[in-house]
């Protein structure tokens, strides 16, 4: 395909996607659809696509269009670059149509704000409340391309040997200051799942702050941890590097953690898998860990759409969650045990102000430490706290 031709397909899966299909959803479409498109074809396309959602209402604005569509927004994209516009809508093969008169007047330059950080407006207002003067810094940041980042499983190897294996096989990386296992890929990302040391078990893809906040964690002595909210394991898989004890994962939808015993398997770790209802006959757990369903504010660089298809209503709907997970995983933290609720937000009213309402509301419970890490850090955003038992 011609750069010219991934411009148009970038477009024509960019329609979908505002119609209402999901971004992987319509790309595997258009995959299908198109055999004669290369693996590098499909990466370029990709990425296309993933960039026009990260940055959607100022490439929208750039483009100039009203309402909005693929194609406009693949002009608000090339005009961001800087690129000769001609020399990709020519109309000629599969390239798109030149550009008419209104589309070589139209657009203008973002507002700063909202606009300019490709953040809806509502939510704009408690996007400053949660970072204050750094708002417009963090906010840009998640209009760029997220690093990828692998764990080091500390049961098979070092980073150093990680590192070794990794380069024989084409995959480059360095040591990230976020946490002692994290790697930062800085060739051959696309490579990675391939690798021997892979399918070996010496690295898993987890984002840095998502390893930090396991470290974060008072895993020290402690002999039983329940990953209440476990979704594929990540953070179980994580914390099994990190401590001797006895790692129990769950979910309310069992259906992700399908790969988990496979994936412990290959890790060298030991990780039980219980139901919601298998958990009530377990003892209980030292540290009950909660990653809870979020708005995935802090991964929207890696999950563009998401900030588009958030509604108040949903985050209002998503605190409620929230809450009701931390009333019922409280319960199964021992004497003396700590409760710690994680989600992958950047936004107040899921963090501070949900763990000000679990206190409110079970004023048995006390918050003994809390950690922001923003995307500044260079990993998805995150926050964390810890909670213990009022003693008597």
């Amino acid at each position: 395909m011609t750069p010219a031709a991934r411009v148009a397909a970038g477009a024509e899966i960019l329609d979908l996607i505002l119609e209402g299909e999901p971004a992987e959803k319509a790309l595997t479409r258009w995959a299908r659809g198109s055999r004669f498109a290369g693996s590098k074809d499909r990466a370029a396309v990709r990425d296309h696509v993933f960039q026009a959602l990260r940055c959607m209402r100022s490439f929208a604005a750039l483009g100039g269009a009203d309402p909005m569509t693929g194609r406009s927004l693949m002009i608000g994209a090339l005009r961001a670059e800087g690129a000769d516009l001609a020399a990709f809508f020519t109309g000629e093969g599969h390239a798109p149509a030149p550009l008419d008169e209104t589309e070589l007047a139209g657009g203008r330059t973002p507002e700063a704000g909202a606009e300019a950080c490709d953040i809806p407006d509502w939510l704009w207002p408690a996007f400053e409340a949660a970072l204050g003067d750094e708002a417009v810094h963090e906010a840009s940041l998640m209009r760029e391309r997220a690093d990828v980042f692998l764990r080091v499983n500390t049961l098979l190897a070092t980073a150093g040997e990680a590192q070794t294996a990794l380069a024989e096989e084409g995959v480059l990386s360095e040591p990230h200051a976020l946490s002692p296992t994290a790697l930062r890929v800085t060739e051959g990302a696309r490579r990675v799942r391939l690798t021997q040391a892979f399918e070996d078990g010496l690295i898993e893809l987890q984002d840095a702050a998502s390893q930090a906040v396991v470290d974060w964690l008072p895993l020290e002595g402690v002999t039983r941890v329940l990953d209440y909210c476990a979704g594929g394991g990540g953070k179980s898989l994580a914390m099994a590097g990190c401590v001797k004890a006895q790692i129990v994962a769950s979910d309310i939808a069992p259906d992700r953690m399908k790969d988990l015993p496979a994936r412990s398997t290959r890790a060298g770790a030991s990780i039980a898998v219980r139901s919601l209802e298998e958990l009530a006959k377990e003892p209980s757990f030292d540290l009950v860990l909660c990653d809870a369903p979020c708005s995935g504010s802090g991964a929207w660089r890696r999950a563009p759409e998401g900030k588009w298809r958030l509604t108040a209503e949903r985050l209002e709907e998503l605190q409620g969650v929230q809450l009701e997970v931390l009333k019922a995983a409280k319960d199964l933290v021992s004497a003396g045990g700590t409760l710690a609720y994680v989600t992958c937000s950047l936004l107040r009213a899921e963090n501070e102000d949900l763990a000000a309402r679990f206190m409110s509301e079970c004023p048995d419970w006390s918050c003994t430490a809390t950690r922001r890490w923003q995307p500044s850090l260079g990993g998805d955003g995150f926050f964390a706290a810890t909670f213990a038992r009022n003693s008597k």
